[in-house]
C-alpha cells in the first residue's frame, strides 16, 4: 500500500496531510522526491487526483490545484482530493520541459521503470501511488511559453477505459474548455514519440478515467485560466459526490469535439506579429499573422487553408524555419451533453 493510500484509508478523522514520495538521491545527497497534498474527507468516498505538472514550464495547473485543495473543508467532504503538484521537479527548477539529467519527455515515459533513468523512476513512483487509489485523474498541462491559448482539453480513447467517450466529454465540459481534442495515440501527423506513454493514457489502461487539461501558456501565471480550472475542479468533485451538489450552477449543454488538429509552421525565419487571438474560430484563408525580415520587408504570411479553430498561437516574435506558428483544429463537431 502506498503512502497516500495509507493516509486516505485512515478513517480516524477528516484531515489534510502532506509529504513526499521518495525516489532517490543526487550526488550531493539531495533527495529526489515527489511532494503531495492529500485531503481526507470526514466520510469515505471517491478520490479525485490532480496532477499539476509533467513538464517543467507548466505552472497554471500547479497553482490551480493547490489553491483548490487548500480551500476545501475536509469535514464537509465525502471522499478525498489528492494533489501531486509536480511530477518533474528537476525540470520545474530549471523552468524547462524535460528533465535535465536524462532529457526524457516525462509524459512519454509512463508507467516508468523502477530501475531506469530518473524520469522513468519518477514515473514509476507516481503510478504506484495512483494505482488502486485514484477514481479519476486530471493531467494538468499548458502550452509552452512561446504560445498563448485558451483553456482546452485533450483526451484519448483506450479499449480498457471505464467510461465511454460521451461520459468523459460530459466531465470535461465542466471546465468549459474552448475545445476538447480527441488525440490520436499513434501521434500520426501531430506529435512525434510515444504518445501512449502519457500519464492519462496509462491511467485509462489501469481502468482510471483520466484526461488532460491545458491551461494557457507556460512559465507564467494566468489568473483567468487558474480560476476557470478551480471552478471545474469544484464542479467535478461535486459530480463525484466528494463535495455537495452545486444546485445553482448552470452546466454546459454542449462541447466542441476536435477530431483533427495540426501545426502550421514557418518556411522562413524572421519576426512574427499575430493578427488574431488564440481561441478564435475563423474561415478558410484567414490571416493569422505575418513576419518581416530584419530590414522590415514582408517575409511570410501565415493563413488557414480551411476553416479552423486557433487552439494555440505563437506569442514570441523571433522565428526560424520549421518552427511552429499556430496549433489549429481542422475538423470538429458540436456534441450535445
Amino acid at each position: 500500500m502506498g503512502l497516500i493510500k495509507d493516509f486516505l484509508t485512515d478513517r480516524s478523522a477528516a484531515a489534510i496531510g502532506q509529504g513526499v514520495i521518495s525516489v532517490g538521491t543526487m550526488s550531493s545527497g539531495m533527495e529526489i522526491a515527489l511532494p503531495y497534498l492529500a485531503v481526507r474527507g470526514a466520510k469515505p468516498g471517491k478520490t479525485l487526483w490532480l496532477h499539476g505538472q509533467v513538464h517543467g514550464d507548466e505552472i497554471n495547473g500547479m497553482l490551480a490545484a493547490l489553491r483548490f485543495a487548500r480551500g476545501l473543508d475536509p469535514a464537509s467532504m465525502s471522499g478525498n482530493v489528492v494533489v501531486t503538484p509536480t511530477g518533474n521537479p528537476h525540470a520545474l527548477d530549471l523552468r524547462r520541459k524535460r528533465n535535465p539529467y536524462d532529457d526524457l519527455d516525462l509524459d512519454q515515459t509512463y508507467p516508468g521503470n523502477a530501475n531506469g533513468l530518473i524520469s522513468e523512476r519518477l514515473a514509476h513512483a507516481l503510478i504506484q501511488e495512483i494505482k488502486g487509489t485514484a477514481d479519476l485523474l486530471i493531467n494538468l498541462h499548458t502550452m509552452n511559453a512561446l504560445f498563448d491559448s485558451r483553456v482546452y482539453a485533450v483526451y484519448k480513447v483506450h479499449p480498457d477505459s471505464p467510461l465511454p467517450e460521451d461520459q468523459l466529454l460530459r466531465l470535461i465540459s465542466l471546465f468549459e474548455p474552448n475545445v476538447a481534442c480527441r488525440m490520436d495515440v499513434g501521434g500520426k501527423g501531430e506529435l512525434p514519440g510515444n504518445i501512449a506513454g502519457a500519464l492519462d493514457y496509462q491511467c485509462l489502461a489501469m481502468g482510471i478515467p483520466a484526461f488532460m487539461l491545458e491551461l494557457g501558456g507556460g512559465s507564467r501565471y494566468e489568473a483567468g485560466n487558474v480560476a476557470q480550472a478551480e471552478l471545474g475542479f469544484a464542479r467535478l468533485a461535486a459530480q463525484m459526490g466528494i463535495l455537495p451538489v452545486r444546485t445553482d450552477d448552470a452546466l454546459p449543454a454542449t462541447i466542441r469535439r476536435v477530431t483533427k488538429r495540426g501545426w502550421l509552421t514557418f518556411a522562413q525565419g524572421g519576426l512574427f506579429v499575430p493578427a488574431v487571438g488564440a481561441g478564435e474560430t475563423l474561415p478558410a484563408s484567414s490571416v493569422l499573422g505575418a513576419s518581416i525580415d530584419l530590414y522590415g520587408n514582408p517575409r511570410e504570411t501565415i493563413q488557414l487553408a480551411q476553416d479552423g479553430i486557433v487552439i494555440g498561437l505563437r506569442r514570441d516574435p523571433v522565428v526560424h524555419t520549421g518552427e511552429r506558428a499556430a496549433f489549429v483544429a481542422q475538423q470538429w463537431d458540436e456534441v450535445s451533453l
